[in-house]
């Protein structure tokens, strides 16, 4: 591909003829005739390799500063905002080959893009999926280690679903993927927010900064879908301008659940719309996740969807890996694996739960290392609030010490009136929890979710919950 049409009208050149073999900003990847682009990072800044990537055999490289190399460079005042779009600008634009849909938020994004996405085949449409799970191209299934890919690899999986025959994509927007501009020049038909918590605020200064960072989605799309039972939900409907709807499970908008019934084997609600209202039945219990399917029921309903279709749907589905999921045991207790990691997350998972334990709910959870650790307090108030017992352990501690992030959590129990034990081997907590369960009990496993592995140290160690649980079932026998 030629320069000149790499950049679109983007950025001035006079090599704009020269043949272009790839496009990085990856110094690891540069190789002869490759557009490489300058990004600073929070330990590298790519500028600082300009030169050398150009006698590796770069054909030219984008900078944000003149470096002194010629016509060699290219200047612009983003490099990641001018990357995101030579990356969609290389594989052809597949960004408007498809229908996109995003969602963003704290929780509840994985749930919501799942359902989606479910809705959608069920229904007869192809669909890619992005998210923090998987990826997804119709029923193929590949692995992912970013909830929004870099830029390029992003443009490069919307490229296969292009060629796969998908009509539509729909994918978790995260906060560092819009800031990052790894959405490129993404633009999406319908963006849905959920709701904002406390959540990376190690990477964002505060809470207005990681709110900004989540609005920048709804400056790229046409439909806004937002949560009004969330007060961020309620601010960015009052501030944005473009076309927007309203949901919520707790009062009146443009879709709404009514008559809500919860039970370990599922819900039921009325899904109203203006003056109508329909019985929605699913196997997947909790009122969040009624949120969610309300949530998953305005996009469709915005796509085109038909109603009988979409509730055919909702009741065949049976949920996300890792969210309320309930591990089998064979025993008279019920062990629930989640990721609830934050503090709002694990409220509404434990009181969700608590509507149907029979006896006592038991919370098991951690926090990560090298994490915002303002929330590990929270975490455990939070915990303290719904559960008749705790389990504090570990999540992935990294390079920190786990019992000095156990201590960091311990504070938010003082003074509260509930038992807690501290194992620091998440394995060995499981297994405690296991061995103390009583007839009617739930244990909800939380943080670990769908995640198979443990960080400790620098090393990613394989723990898979559900294995854990079958390992100390047997030990009980």
């Amino acid at each position: 591909m030629k320069l000149y049409e790499l950049l679109e009208n983007n950025a001035e050149t006079r090599i704009g003829d020269t043949e272009i073999s790839s496009v990085t900003d990856d110094t690891r990847k540069v190789t002869e005739g490759s557009l490489f682009v300058c990004v600073r990072g929070g330990s590298f800044d790519g500028h600082d390799a300009a030169a050398e990537m150009l006698e590796k055999g770069a054909a030219a490289v984008v900078c944000e500063r003149d470096l002194g190399l010629g016509d060699r460079q290219i200047l612009t005042d983003n490099s990641r905002r001018l990357y995101g779009k030579l990356c969609a600008a290389w594989f052809g634009h597949p960004e408007r080959k498809l229908k996109m849909i995003g969602v963003t938020g704290t929780n509840g994004k994985t749930t919501i893009t799942s359902v989606i996405k479910h809705i959608l085949m069920y229904t007869g449409h192809k669909t890619g999926l992005v998210g923090t799970i998987q990826n997804e191209i119709g029923d193929e299934v590949f692995h992912t280690e970013n909830t929004t890919p870099m830029a390029f690899d992003f443009m490069s999986l919307l490229d296969r679903m292009v060629k796969s025959g998908c009509e539509y994509v729909v994918m978790e927007v995260s906060s560092f993927g819009l800031v990052q501009n790894r959405i490129g020049s993404s633009h999406f038909d319908i963006a849905l927010f959920t709701n904002l918590t406390q959540d990376h605020l190690d990477y964002h200064k505060d809470m207005e900064d990681y709110y900004q960072a989540k609005k920048l989605l709804f400056d790229v799309c046409d439909t806004a879908v937002c949560n009004i039972d969330d007060e961020y939900g309620r601010r960015l409907y009052s501030e944005i301008t473009c076309e927007k709807l309203t949901f919520s499970v707790k009062e009146s908008a443009a879709y709404y659940a009514d008559g809500i019934k919860i039970k370990p084997t599922g819900s039921s609600f009325w899904l109203c719309r203006g003056s109508k209202s329909r019985l929605i039945k699913t196997p997947v219990p909790g009122l969040f996740n009624v949120s969610n399917i309300t949530a998953a029921i305005a996009v469709c309903d915005k796509a085109g969807i038909p109603a009988d279709k979409v509730i055919e749907a909702i009741a065949a589905y049976k949920g996300v890996k890792g969210r309320c999921e309930v591990i089998p045991t064979g025993r008279d207790f019920t062990v629930i694996c989640d990721y609830a990691h934050t503090p709002d997350a694990l409220v509404n998972i434990l009181r969700s739960v608590r509507e149907y334990t029979g006896n006592r709910l038991i919370c098991l959870f951690g926090c990560g290392g090298n994490r915002d650790s303002s929330k590990r307090p929270k975490m455990a108030a939070s915990a303290a609030e719904y559960a008749d017992r705790l389990i504090v352990t570990s999540d992935n501690p990294r390079n920190e010490d786990p019992i000095d992030i156990i201590n960091d959590i311990l504070v938010g129990l003082e003074g509260k009136d509930v038992p807690y034990d501290v194992v620091a081997d998440r394995r060995e907590a499981i297994y405690h929890a296991l061995k103390i369960a009583e007839k009617g009990d739930v244990i909800v496993l939380a943080g670990k979710g769908h995640e198979e592995y443990q960080i400790i140290g620098s090393e990613k160690k394989h723990f898979d919950e559900r294995e854990v649980v079958a390992e100390g079932l047997k030990l009980l026998r």
